[in-house]
């Protein structure tokens, strides 16, 4: 009799033991995943797809240059003719013409700064690269010009130019940031000075320089001013009147493509740099070796003898890994719980041989 019932007690134990390790096996294998395991890779990449999908592909309509279109980065100075030929109310079509030139540009601290330089028989800097970061502030600044009247000395504005508004001390970028240098001269005379040289020196130090012509403006003069290619660089309409129609020229000239809105391979955000683009990843992620796509930020921890790699959730579902760490505390407690129960029944199997 006793020795049945060590038999019914002892099949029973084996019984829950086996249960017992079914259990342990099918948790072990829906959380204790280790990190290269596909099950967990694929879990990931759902996850990431879903919280941080692709931007949709982007294409550019050149019918609707406007708002796809933006301006390099530039360091822009205005060098206009305000003496005595020209007239009060032509003036004020240059300054309409200025405004108008800000409205198009991408005007800011790291985008385009602009200078503006008036001249007549003196040089007058009206305002510097560094002096005002907004379209409002700058184009009320425009509005404030008056003309000095008397003379043409457009080779001195060129060295005033050159020698004062485009330095750093006045708010031109460094030449290592490959921010390019532009002059554009508006006049409607012929130069009582020399602009031949100047102008050759102007162009050696890196500036661009556009010549725009109007009405009696003496077109060698501005073919000497100009820089190569001269069909690209000088410019002439007839009156003042029709200056403003020059900004849709200027624009098409100092307006690239938006690189990032013409299509990219960024899977998280596009940055315009100059001429090209770069990507970068949103907080939590790190940029991988390709320069393209996103990875989450890892962080790796140890339970028990496995490596599992715990990923920081961008919508913050700390309750996800709070679930696993108990239930891999749960485990490992079920663990020991059965090797006591193991180690009962070979105890109770030994004294049931003895009796």
């Amino acid at each position: 009799m006793r020795t049945l019932r060590a038999d019914m007690m002892k099949s029973f134990l084996w019984s829950l033991l086996y249960c017992g390790s079914l259990l342990l096996s099918d948790v072990r294998a829906t959380y204790h995943l280790s990190a290269g395991d596909p099950h967990l890779l694929a879990a990931q990449s759902h996850a990431q797809s879903r919280l941080n999908g692709r931007p949709p592909f982007r294409t550019i309509n050149p019918a609707k240059t406007d708002s796809q279109c933006r301006s390099r980065p530039l360091d822009l100075v205005f060098i206009i003719d305000s003496s005595r030929s020209v007239r009060p109310v032509e003036f004020e079509k240059v300054k309409i013409f200025l405004a108008d030139m800000v409205d198009t540009l991408d005007v800011g601290g790291e985008a385009t700064r602009v200078a503006v330089v008036n001249y007549a028989s003196t040089v007058k800097i009206e305002f510097l690269l560094k002096d005002y970061g907004n379209k409002p502030d700058m184009k009320k600044a425009i509005s404030r010009i008056e003309p000095l009247a008397a003379g043409t000395m457009t080779g001195l504005a060129i060295k005033t130019a050159m020698n004062e508004a485009f330095t750093e001390q006045s708010g031109a970028r460094p030449r290592s940031r490959n921010i390019s240098k532009v002059g554009i001269i508006v006049t409607d005379g012929r130069p009582q000075d020399q602009v031949e040289e100047v102008s050759a020196a102007a162009r050696a130090s890196g500036i661009e320089i556009y010549a725009v012509g109007v009405d009696r403006a003496d077109m060698r003069s501005l073919q000497q001013m100009a820089s190569i290619p001269l069909e690209d660089h000088v410019f002439y309409v007839e009156t003042y009147g029709v200056i403003e129609k020059l900004t849709s020229k200027f624009r098409e000239t100092l307006c690239g493509l938006d690189p990032c809105a013409m299509g990219n391979d960024c899977q998280h955000i596009c940055v315009n740099s100059n001429a090209s683009y770069y990507c970068q990843c949103r907080d939590g992620f790190i940029l991988n070796a390709d320069k393209k796509t996103c990875s989450l930020k890892p962080f790796v921890g140890q339970l028990s003898e496995v490596k599992v790699e715990v990923v920081v959730d961008p919508c913050k579902c700390e309750a996800r890994l709070v679930f696993q760490k108990k239930t891999q505390a749960a485990i490992e407690q079920l663990t020991a719980k059965l090797v006591a129960v193991s180690g009962r029944i070979e105890h109770l199997e030994n004294t049931v041989g003895r009796a």
